[in-house]
């Protein structure tokens, strides 16, 4: 019943309309965010977008629900994605989805009142009801894929920041070095160990040496991480040297059993560095 050519037309002749008032009313006083831009090229983007917002959602009213649906859906996923969405804050645009659904039922009230023998009775209600619910769809589902991306960024930049937490620098053509400072949880482990052994295959070190006098402290179970890499290395014929222990990392590995007779441990990074 919500579909109507008429009003999807008149809808589609006030789409410029809509986009002016919309940016007209905006609130660009925002301290951050894609709103808070001066940068014309921002502004035009995010103009232009907001044209092609309307675009889609007239279509609500002329084309079936899930064809709509499936390229409404299509398009909020780019725009989610989009790195200037990204580093707005999420309430800043949920209030411009909220400011907009406004306009649309301001402009269904202004067609039935324009044209009021193509308004069946009822009919604005059953628009407005819809107008709301699809609104109400379109923030859940921007808000789940600005999530999504989110997450996604921030684990990628987790993983950046652990590889690079965890450099195996060359002291010589056959000799590396791993520092490892700060704290160490298990996820962290296990990039180390597997970063660890690609350097070291692909550099052919043949010796390296593990400090761990920026580490405080390591639970039971990045202890036995740690000693498995040593194993590892071990295994590719790389000699490791373990320095920096502090007493507290000693007392976890002898309480966990772990043997340190293969393994060569020096109290600081100097002596492992002059050992040969």
């Amino acid at each position: 019943m919500h579909k109507n050519t008429e009003l999807y037309h008149f809808l589609k002749q006030q789409i410029k309309e809509l986009a002016d008032e919309w940016y007209e009313t905006l609130d660009k006083s925002d301290p951050t965010g894609i709103y808070a831009s001066s940068d014309p090229e921002v502004i035009s983007t995010y103009k232009s977008q907001n044209m092609e917002f309307h675009e889609h959602f007239i279509q609500m009213f002329n084309m079936d629900h899930q064809e709509f649906t499936k390229e409404f859906t299509t398009w909020i996923q780019k725009i989610a994605s989009d790195q200037q969405h990204l580093e707005t804050p999420l309430q800043y645009i949920i209030r411009e989805f909220m400011r907009t659904r406004l306009l649309y039922l301001k402009y269904i009230n202004l067609f039935a009142h324009k044209f009021p023998e193509k308004v069946k009775l009822g009919q604005r209600e059953v628009w407005q009801t819809i107008i709301i619910d699809v609104f109400d769809s379109v923030i859940l589902k921007f808000t789940e894929e600005t999530y999504k991306y989110s997450t996604y960024q921030l684990q990628a930049q987790q993983e950046m920041i652990y590889e690079l937490s965890s450099p195996v620098i060359s002291i010589s053509n056959k000799k590396g070095l791993l520092p490892l400072v700060g704290e160490i949880d298990t996820k962290r482990a296990k990039m180390i160990i597997d970063n660890t052994l690609n350097q070291c295959v692909d550099k052919g070190f043949e010796h390296i040496c593990i400090d761990l006098s920026g580490v405080a402290l390591i639970d039971t179970m990045v202890a036995k991480q740690l000693f498995q890499l040593v194993q590892s290395l071990k295994l590719i014929g790389v000699k490791t040297t373990l320095s920096g222990i502090r007493p507290e990392i000693a007392s976890t590995s002898v309480k966990l059993g772990l043997s340190l007779d293969d393994i060569e441990i020096k109290s600081s990074l100097a002596q492992a560095l002059s050992y040969k």
